[in-house]
């Protein structure tokens, strides 16, 4: 089976992704499975894109080998598109999911439901060691909500519905979220991508 690296050790993310690639035959293992104590790539670009190619290439070239690695954020249109590329950090370091989405619910506190408009964004970067890097990006439309529900997700998935739902990311099941999820339509064109160009670069 061909290999993949994810650039991650987020339980979660890695979690999803192989969920993602076992449907294309590729063995997608992550920096938990291979270097669990190795240091964080520095995350020192301006825009999603930048973040996400720094990840991918930075740890590709570490190990001659493909490496995915994404950038993703919740974009919130009241509050001037943040917390954008500092979503996982948002209430400060070190990293809590809870303390990020209190900080957005107080500064939406005054804000209508008609007004909470936002969405998922995911950058994904594929880097193949000797190739140009392979963007591709995903979103997911909806609204953030007044109060957190939900526990099966991780992240913003609690305070996020997305659009034609009445339930959050957190309250969906794993299948349900895969299928509408800003990974999943990233996923979706690198899944084209692939298929167009036959897994180029990638080995069993």
């Amino acid at each position: 089976m061909r290999k993949l690296i994810i650039a991650t050790k987020n339980k979660g993310k890695a979690k999803e992704f192989a969920y993602f690639f076992q449907r294309y035959e590729i063995e997608a293992i992550s920096l938990l499975d291979i270097e669990p104590h190795a240091p964080e790539v520095e995350e020192t670009g301006t825009t999603f894109m930048e973040n996400a190619a720094l990840k991918a290439e930075t740890i590709s070239k570490r190990y001659d080998k493909p490496v995915l690695a994404d950038d993703s954020g919740l974009i919130i249109d009241a509050i001037d598109g943040r917390p954008g590329i500092f979503s996982a950090r948002y209430a400060g370091e070190p990293k809590d999911d809870m303390k990020n989405m209190l900080k957005v619910l107080t500064e939406l506190k005054d804000i209508p439901e008609e007004r909470r408009t936002a969405r998922f964004i995911c950058v994904l970067a594929l880097a193949i060691p000797k190739q140009k890097t392979i963007f591709k990006i995903g979103y997911c439309e909806g609204r953030i909500t007044m109060m957190e529900k939900g526990d099966n997700g991780f992240g913003y998935d609690p305070i996020f519905v997305p659009d034609g739902l009445t339930k959050t990311m957190a309250e969906l099941s794993s299948v349900e979220k895969s299928e509408i999820s800003h990974r999943k339509r990233a996923m979706d064109q690198l899944d084209e991508w692939l298929r167009n160009n036959n897994g180029e670069g990638f080995h069993a």
